[in-house]
C-alpha cells in the first residue's frame, strides 16, 4: 500500500492510499481529520468491511462491481459474485502536499472499461475549517456503450448509491443531517440539494455539488444504520456512457471543527463553490 499525505497550511488533514500495478481495490482517503485532528472518516468498519473512507465507488459498471462486498441481483438480492473490478493507479500528473492529479484505469476481466482523471485539492477556509475539492472524470475507453447502475436500478428501492462516497465514523449517537431546507435522514435521502451537512461529535461535514450535473444527482444518506453520504450517479435510472464519452462530477466537502448551524454551513459552502 502506497500513501500520500495531505496538509492544510502546514497541518496534516488526510492520507490518500493507493495500490500500484495489478493489485485489487480502489484508492481512498483515510484518515481525514479536522484542523483540530478529529477523524471524520472510517476504514473497513465491522458493519461494512468494504467502506473505505472517502472514495469513488460504483456497484455496477456494465455489470462489474467497483464498490466491494456483495452485488444486488434483481429478484435474488445481495449475492456474492466474482465480478469485482479494480481501480488501478496509473500515475500522477501532479503531486503536492495540498493536492494531486491522478490517472486511474477501471479494469475488469483484463479490460479497461473506464479511464479516470482525478483531481483532489485541499482548500483553507478559516481557523477551524478547510475543504476537500474532489473531482473525477470517467471516460469510456471501449468501442461499445456501457452504463453505470446501482442496486436501485437493479430492483432495490432507495439504494441508489454509487459515485463519490464518504463513510464517517460511527459514534455513540447518530449524527444530525440537514440541507438548506430539510432535516433528518428521511427528508434528505434520495433528494437533490445544493449542499448537505452531517454533524457528529465535535465535527461537521458539508457536502456540496460544484457543477450542474453534480447538483442534479440526488444524495444517498445514511445516519441510523451507519453514517455515510454519497452523490448518486444512478439513483433512479442507469447512466449510459457512449464510446469516448466522459462523465464528470465534482464534490466539495467542508471539514469543520464543532457542530455548524444551517447558516454557518451555507456560508462556508459559498466560500468554495461559486459555479
Amino acid at each position: 500500500m502506497n500513501t500520500l499525505r495531505l496538509s492544510c497550511a502546514g497541518r496534516p488533514v488526510g492520507r490518500y492510499s493507493y495500490l500500484p500495478g495489478d493489485h485489487d481495490g480502489r484508492p481512498y482517503l483515510h484518515p481525514v481529520t479536522t484542523l483540530a485532528g478529529i477523524p471524520v472518516t472510517e476504514e473497513r468498519p465491522a458493519d461494512h468491511r468494504h467502506h473505505l473512507g472517502a472514495s469513488v465507488a460504483v456497484p455496477d459498471v456494465a455489470g462489474y462491481n467497483f464498490w466491494g462486498g456483495r452485488t444486488f441481483v434483481r429478484d435474488q438480492g445481495p449475492t456474492a459474485l466474482d465480478n469485482h473490478g479494480v481501480q488501478r493507479h496509473l500515475g500522477w500528473k501532479l503531486r503536492d502536499p495540498d493536492g494531486f492529479v491522478e490517472e486511474l484505469g477501471w479494469v475488469a476481466d483484463g479490460t479497461e472499461l473506464l479511464r479516470e482523471h482525478r483531481t483532489v485539492a485541499v482548500v483553507p477556509l478559516t481557523g477551524t475549517a478547510w475543504a476537500l475539492d474532489f473531482s473525477f472524470s470517467l471516460t469510456n475507453r471501449g468501442r461499445a456503450a456501457l452504463s453505470i447502475g446501482s442496486p436501485a436500478t437493479n430492483g432495490r428501492p432507495g439504494a441508489g448509491y454509487g459515485g463519490f462516497f464518504w463513510r464517517a465514523p460511527k459514534e455513540d449517537r447518530a449524527p444530525e443531517v440537514f440541507s438548506a431546507t430539510d432535516d433528518g435522514e428521511e427528508a434528505v435521502h434520495g433528494r437533490r440539494a445544493d449542499w448537505l451537512a452531517l454533524a457528529g461529535d465535535g465535527w461537521t461535514l458539508v457536502f456540496a455539488g460544484a457543477t450542474g450535473d453534480t447538483r442534479h444527482d440526488p444524495w444517498f444518506v445514511r445516519t441510523a444504520e451507519y453514517p455515510g453520504v454519497g452523490s448518486s450517479l444512478a439513483a433512479e435510472d442507469r447512466l449510459p456512457v457512449e464510446p469516448g464519452e466522459t462523465v464528470v462530477r465534482r464534490v466539495v466537502t467542508v471539514v469543520a471543527d464543532g457542530r455548524l448551524g444551517r447558516d454557518e454551513a451555507a456560508a462556508l459552502v459559498r466560500k468554495v463553490v461559486t459555479a
